[in-house]
């Protein structure tokens, strides 16, 4: 039959499998997976015997007719390194592919880290926004984190031990001393999970190593603090020309911060310079 399954697996625990997954890992013709040494310790563990390509962020669009042919006729599972295919992992192209070709996708449910982090988290999880992981470079990143001054749904996001630090710092020059759940290594054997405000985050981790995952609260209504990163941009809309009332009104649409208080910053702002 043709079939793409769309597999979660486990993201550090292997025990944190469906007995559906298992069964079909053994019946499909072809395990399509982003990281075959991953998968084959999996299927290992479980004794299972499978035909395994690589499927991954280099080859997804060399690899794309490939599969697509191949679906044509036989049944193929989508997999990951860990996780949930496609959610910042590889598996997007092939399954709008997929469909476009009339080849029937069917989502296999399981293990995720923004689900598990939002939900040990503390933080308020009936509505979240999730951003994937932060960009790389500092000020793609910083742009990012000032459009989401405004957002009032908990955000979500991912980052490397090595960029930890900077990313923490710029969460706290862009949204201010917020609550924050950085959660680390989840389900495996160093696992942990921070909480408490951005500035202890900081603190906390001094030696930042394994995965982790990311959850900040939103705006709340007395979240009226203008931060430098914020008074910066003000001050740079003022030097290429822009006058007070466009500027404020330009930050605040962003932000979502009151328009008050953005002014007083600009006046504060034009003192000092």
């Amino acid at each position: 039959m043709s079939v793409l399954y769309v597999i979660a697996t486990p993201i550090g625990n292997l025990e944190d499998i469906s007995l559906r997954t298992l069964r079909l890992l053994r019946e499909v013709d072809l395990i399509a997976a982003e990281d075959t040494r991953a998968i084959r310790h999996l299927l290992s563990a479980y004794g299972i015997r499978a035909v395994v390509t690589s499927y991954h962020e280099h080859n997804k669009l060399t690899k794309l007719d490939y599969l697509l042919g191949y679906l044509q006729t036989h049944s193929v599972a989508l997999v990951s390194e860990a996780g949930t295919p496609g959610l910042s992992d590889p598996g997007y192209e092939l399954i709008t592919a997929a469909v476009k070709q009339g080849v029937r996708v069917i989502p296999i449910p399981g293990a995720s880290a923004v689900i598990a982090a939002l939900v040990v988290s503390g933080l308020p999880s009936d509505q979240f926004l999730y951003i994937g992981f932060l960009p790389r470079r500092g000020q793609q990143r910083k742009r990012l984190l000032v459009s989401l001054a405004g957002e009032a749904r908990t955000v979500i996001a991912f980052e490397s031990p090595h960029r930890l630090k900077s990313a923490l710092n710029d969460i706290l020059e862009s949204l201010g001393d917020r609550d924050i759940a950085v959660c680390r290594e989840l389900t495996k054997i160093h696992e942990e999970v921070f909480r408490g405000r951005v500035s202890q985050a900081i603190e906390h981790f001094t030696e930042p190593r394994g995965e982790f995952t990311l959850v900040i609260r939103g705006k709340m209504a007395d979240d009226s603090v203008v931060t430098d990163r914020q008074a910066e941009e003000l001050w740079k809309l003022y030097r290429q020309g822009m006058g007070a009332r466009e500027a404020v009104a330009q930050v605040a649409h962003i932000t979502g911060l009151s328009k008050n208080g953005l002014y007083r910053t600009w006046l504060k702002l034009m003192k000092e310079k």
